[in-house]
């Protein structure tokens, strides 16, 4: 009896993701932007998307979305940088090589649909909202995170600034 419902489980959790639309990992990234010394921001992108998304708009309880993105591929234009970004005081690409959001549920709003799910970065976890829109196999939101809550970075706020603006973009096969 207890085998028999662990394999309808399996059944059934495999079933639910069958209809999952994979990601084009070449078409896909996130960008990120943060104040740099309150005068300028900088910019970068991290590529190596992978993962799926379960998306119907006419069944919603079926949604979801488990996602990862290869943190060593960190780029802001500048290698020095980037290798600094890469290292234990902001990302820890050696120790966390992953940045992933999984959806816990979705929420129809207007033109677009708020998705909350975990986000986990730089080895904490933390529950966000992320308003997103889905338009031509392609996800794409933009959405704020604060800095300190992933432990990323110095604890001042004059050099790095405390939020950080991510603008995802991400196309599905």
């Amino acid at each position: 009896m207890i085998m028999r419902n662990l394999m309808l489980l399996i059944v059934s959790f495999g079933s639910l993701w069958a209809n999952a639309q994979k990601i084009d990992s070449d078409n896909s990234n996130v960008a990120y932007a943060v104040r740099n010394m309150k005068v300028r921001t900088v910019e970068g992108t991290f590529t190596g998307m992978t993962g799926t998304i379960r998306f119907d708009e006419n069944n919603l309880s079926d949604f979801g979305i488990n996602v990862c993105l290869d943190a060593n591929s960190v780029n802001t234009d500048n290698e020095k940088r980037d290798e600094h970004l890469k290292k234990e005081d902001f990302f820890d690409v050696d120790q966390f090589p992953e940045i992933c959001f999984v959806s816990n549920s979705i929420l129809k709003k207007e033109d677009a649909y708020i998705v909350e799910g975990a986000l986990t970065l730089h080895g904490v976890t933390k529950t966000i909202n992320i308003p997103l829109v889905f338009k031509n196999n392609t996800v794409s939101g933009t959405f704020t995170v604060e800095r300190k809550d992933y432990e990323l970075g110095p604890s001042g706020g004059f050099m790095i600034g405390k939020d950080i603006q991510i603008t995802i973009n991400c196309q599905l096969l």
